[in-house]
C-alpha cells in the first residue's frame, strides 16, 4: 500500500482529526477516547518531549483496542522518525516541508504528511511522491486559498490545521479541504456538539 492509499484509507470515514498538543497521559488519553466517540478516526500527538512520547505511547495502545490510527506529530529531525515508530504511530506530520525528513519516513515505510504553504513547497513535495500534504497554518491561509492551489495541482488532498474549530472548520471543507484539524475544541461541550453536526452532515 503507498502512502496516499493509507491516507485514503485512514480518512475516508470523517473529514476531521484532533490533535492534542502537550496535553500528557491522562488527558491524551480522555480526549483521544473523546474523539472516537465522536466519530473522529485519527489522533495526532505532536512528539516533543519524553512526556509527549509517553502520551503516543499510550494513546497508541488504548488506539489498537478501538482499531484507531495515531499520527506523530512535529516530526522536525530525521531522528525522530524512528522513535514515532518505535513508540508505534501509524503516520507522521510536521510542521514544515524537509526532505531529508520526507526521505527518512519513506526509508522507513511510515505515510507523512509534511506542512506546506506555498506552490514551490506544494510542487516540492509532489516531486518528492507525496499527493497528502499538511496546510499550515490553515487560517493564516485562508480558504480561498485551498481553491487556488488546486488548479495547478489537482491530485493534491491536504490536510487543514492551525486554528481551526467549529466556528470554521466548515469554510475549509466546502473549500476542498479533505480533512480539518481540530484540538481544543474537544474540551468545549459547545463546540463538540457542532463538530458531531459536522460530521454527521457530511458522513458518506
Amino acid at each position: 500500500m503507498t502512502a496516499a492509499d493509507w491516507f485514503d484509507e485512514a480518512f475516508a470515514g470523517a473529514p476531521l482529526m484532533a490533535i492534542l498538543r502537550g496535553m500528557g497521559v491522562a488527558r491524551s488519553l480522555r480526549l483521544s477516547e473523546m474523539a472516537w466517540d465522536l466519530g473522529i478516526d485519527s489522533v495526532e500527538l505532536p512528539l516533543q518531549t519524553d512526556e509527549d512520547e509517553r502520551a503516543l505511547r499510550a494513546v497508541v495502545a488504548r488506539a489498537a483496542e478501538r482499531g484507531k490510527s495515531v499520527g506523530a506529530g512535529t516530526i522536525v529531525s530525521p531522528e525522530q522518525v524512528a522513535v514515532a515508530v518505535d513508540a508505534g504511530a501509524a503516520y507522521l506530520v510536521s510542521p514544515g516541508l524537509d526532505p531529508v525528513v520526507v526521505r527518512e519516513a519513506q526509508s522507513a515505510g511510515v505515510p507523512i504528511l509534511p506542512g506546506v504553504a506555498t506552490p514551490t513547497e506544494v510542487q516540492l513535495a509532489v516531486s518528492l511522491g507525496l499527493t497528502w500534504l499538511k496546510a499550515f497554518p490553515a487560517t493564516w491561509l485562508g480558504p480561498s486559498w485551498f481553491a487556488h492551489i488546486r488548479g495547478p495541482f489537482p491530485q493534491v488532498r491536504f490536510v487543514a490545521t492551525g486554528g481551526l474549530d467549529a466556528s470554521n472548520v466548515e469554510d475549509y471543507l466546502d473549500a476542498g479541504v479533505r480533512v480539518a484539524a481540530v484540538g481544543s475544541a474537544l474540551e468545549d461541550p459547545a463546540q463538540l456538539e457542532r463538530l458531531g453536526e459536522v460530521l454527521r452532515g457530511r458522513a458518506g
